[in-house]
């Protein structure tokens, strides 16, 4: 890709095609360490997600709009993952951590991509659990298959223009201070930091893309939930209302991680106050949550343990 030589006072610099990713502090000992615990990590959020996701395509029980919604978001899950965690592992064991501008560009489109995504696909979950417990007799009409894909569809649609825009704002910057980025992917915060030119625009675009979208979805999940409560409260039978606890206590669980995190490193200026803590918090969010998700709903789901139990059955017997 060719790039003209932007002006940096009396200087002509040219805008740099390639950085090196500093990763984690630490000598070969730490990073040895490191690359046991992420692959450890790593391997259980794969292996995990793919599982709830053989689970639910194979057993027709679990052949629901909710297991659907599920179904997705273990795919989002492994997505964005995978779109930092082979190159981290890899940089671990090797030096120079090299990544090129297209590279770099690339895992931070999907990364945001996939991350808003599910911020969308939570919101949707929630909606489709206040039409479930609050309209049971239209449930089936209102999340028949064709709005429970459109509603997955609208999720990417928007997870893609938040992506189109954050990436076209902060890859149009010139980086030529230094192509050291203090991170071990490829995110704002730290690429900001490289940035020869004002970056004002592009924090607030940061900043008020991630507010809008996190208090949108936020607001739909709390509303939602507001019902659900109310509807719950009244009902007779204890049992009942305690299956549905259950069931919601997982989806507010998986949103308490996400949204917690992610509006600590990118709703408000400021909040992270070294990049060491806005390494810990991001492999939280990129690794933990997927690893956590697959079991948050599955001990806490009595018919995903009764399908995953079904399918070891049925792997016994062949």
């Amino acid at each position: 890709m060719a790039m003209s030589p932007h002006r940096n006072g009396n200087l002509s610099v040219m805008p740099l095609q390639e950085f090196v990713l500093d990763g984690f502090q630490g000598g070969l000992q730490t990073q040895a360490l490191l690359f046991a615990l992420f692959l450890a990590l790593y391997l259980v959020a794969v292996m995990g997600n793919l599982a709830m996701m053989v689970v639910i395509t194979l057993d027709a029980r679990l052949h629901s709009p909710m297991y659907f919604f599920l179904k997705n978001l273990s795919f989002l899950d492994l997505g964005y993952s995978s779109v930092i965690y082979p190159k981290t592992l890899t940089d671990l064991l090797s030096s120079p951590k090299v990544i090129t501008l297209g590279g770099c560009a690339t895992q931070f489109f999907f990364l945001s991509l996939l991350l808003t995504t599910e911020g969308f696909l939570l919101a949707v979950m929630a909606y489709d659990r206040f039409v479930a417990i609050c309209s049971p007799l239209r449930y089936p009409i209102s999340m028949r298959p064709l709005v429970c894909a459109r509603l997955v569809l609208g999720c990417y649609c928007g997870g893609c223009l938040n992506s189109i825009l954050q990436t076209s704002f902060t890859f149009s910057l010139p980086f030529c201070s230094s192509n050291h980025i203090d991170h071990f992917f490829c995110d704002v915060p730290p690429l900001l930091r490289l940035a020869c030119a004002d970056t004002t625009i592009s924090e607030l675009v940061m900043f008020g893309l991630c507010g809008l979208i996190i208090v949108g979805t936020i607001l739909v999940i709390f509303i939602s939930y507001g019902y659900i409560t109310v509807t719950i409260l009244r009902m007779r039978s204890g049992g009942g209302r305690h299956k549905l606890f259950s069931t919601c206590g997982s989806h507010m669980t998986a949103v308490s991680l996400l949204y917690g995190t992610v509006f600590v490193m990118y709703a408000q200026p400021g909040a992270v106050a070294s990049m060491e803590q806005g390494k810990v918090v991001s492999v939280f969010y990129t690794l933990v949550i997927p690893m956590l998700n697959p079991l948050i709903y599955s001990l806490r789901n009595k018919d995903v343990k009764d399908a995953l139990r079904r399918l070891g059955q049925r792997h016994t017997a062949t």
